[in-house]
């Protein structure tokens, strides 16, 4: 087992991954930048260096940055997180380069899994069902991507191979619209990942969001731990997170779960991964996996037992998997709501100093975050600033034990989301479960307090 490992990574997961750490018997060295000298995880740490200002990228994005800081207080791994820069193979291969283990998948596995294109032909050999569309990227010639989006049959999607995270996508409705929509999408593409490669889907209009959780070390072993839904979104941002997914066969679950791990174990792919699948009409088309531990992870922690991210570091360190399939049993219902920083429902960013920090608690509630009474959230980062997690022996116990966390949830100074997750536990259509991406975009379109993305 290591014995030090530099936690790359800022908020709620820079402290969720020290409390593994230290529940390991391991050090931990937190590299933050100049707004975060203050934060929890910072003050908690045995170690801690200040790698750059406030912006990320003269700090979290930063690479030399943090393998000086690997280098200068002898730590042994690197955990990335999630975001910033946990999927990008450039600073994994870097970080194998220098001498320290990557707390995830290999770097080439990333470059294989980052790239859409090179992911959907690898889950298409290992079998794992995908979404409708070009063999491979698009072509340069306009006749030939006019011919293949009639095959595909319309709605269709162009998406960038090197895109992620609701980026660099665009819905083509009709064949007058669609050679545009290529050019523009290779445009943006170009200039947000520098990769010009796009690829074309079959749009499907009302899927769910499920993805599949799985683990995997390097001696060839692989399991799922189950699915979530992650439908409600917002302009491609998950705002709520359940396992798991209402409404859905478990026999199917393990038949696609059961794909997933024999895709991982192909690949040979080590740590933990998250293959995301639209669902629609019975029926699972993979879209892409995140090569890093998810935001929303707590749930599956929930209701399988397993700690996720004492995994990950586990089998990086070599372990084998101490647990086989048939050991994971599924067990009870658990629901997530992301807290940020915002105005609830016009979703402007709501930065400042927090006068009053007052979590739930009660029977099946976890909080994680890193927030506390006088912290000042920063401007400069993601808005999010925790994660309530409520569990129960049924979805509806999970849901009203939410609905008393959220009731007792009081954070003075800032705006947030609260009120929104308040009134979707209220809401009819999430408590019968199974809607789709587009329900929440819906269901504030109507409201006229936002538009439709």
């Amino acid at each position: 087992m290591f014995e030090k490992i530099l936690i790359a990574n800022r908020g709620e997961i820079a402290l969720r991954v020290l409390r593994a750490c230290r529940e390991l018997g391991i050090k931990t060295v937190a590299v933050h930048s100049e707004a975060d000298t203050e934060a929890k995880y910072v003050k908690l740490a045995d170690e801690s260096v200040c790698i750059g200002p406030a912006a990320s990228s003269l700090s979290y994005l930063n690479v030399p940055a943090i393998i000086s800081a690997a280098e200068v207080t002898d730590s042994e791994a690197i955990h990335p997180g999630y975001g910033f820069l946990s999927e990008n193979a450039d600073f994994a291969e870097r970080v194998e380069q220098s001498g320290f283990v990557f707390i995830g998948p290999r770097s080439d596995t990333i470059r294989l899994m980052g790239d859409k294109v090179s992911a959907k032909d690898a889950m298409k050999a290992a079998g794992v069902p995908c979404v409708p569309g070009s063999e491979g990227s698009l072509p340069d010639d306009p006749k030939e991507i006019v011919k293949i989006a009639r095959a595909v049959g319309y709605p269709v999607i162009i998406k960038a191979a090197g895109g992620g995270g609701g980026r660099g996508m665009r819905v083509v409705h009709t064949e007058a619209a669609l050679l545009n929509a290529v050019t523009t999408t290779r445009a943006e593409a170009q200039a947000a990942f520098s990769n010009p490669v796009v690829y074309m889907e079959k749009f499907l209009e009302n899927p769910r969001h499920v993805e599949i959780q799985i683990m995997a070390d390097q001696h060839g072993n692989a399991v799922y731990l189950g699915e979530r839904d992650c439908s409600m979104q917002r302009r491609h941002q998950k705002v709520i997170e359940e396992a798991p997914a209402p409404g859905i066969d478990r026999k199917h679950i393990a038949r696609i779960g059961e794909r997933c791990a024999e895709a991982c174990r192909k690949i040979g792919y080590r740590g933990a991964g998250t293959f995301e699948f639209l669902y629609e009409n019975g029926e699972f088309f993979f879209i892409e996996m995140n090569t890093r531990v998810q935001v929303e992870h707590p749930v599956t922690e929930m209701i399988t037992g397993v700690d996720i991210v004492q995994a990950q570091i586990r089998v990086a360190a070599g372990e084998k998997l101490w647990f086989r399939q048939r050991d994971i049993q599924f067990r009870g219902h658990s629901i997530e709501c992301r807290i940020n920083a915002e105005d609830p429902f016009k979703f402007t960013p709501s930065p400042g100093k927090i006068t009053n920090w007052h979590t739930p608690g009660g029977p099946g509630i976890r909080v994680d975050s890193h927030v506390y009474n006088g912290y000042t959230v920063p401007p400069h980062y993601d808005s999010m600033i925790g994660k309530v997690i409520s569990y129960g022996d049924t979805r509806e116990q999970a849901i009203r034990r939410m609905r008393i966390a959220l009731s007792e949830m009081a954070v003075g100074g800032i705006k947030t989301n609260i009120a929104l997750h308040q009134e979707l536990m209220l809401d009819a259509r999430f408590i019968e479960g199974g809607t789709s991406i587009h329900y929440l975009e819906h269901k504030l379109a109507e409201r006229g307090e936002v538009k439709t993305a």
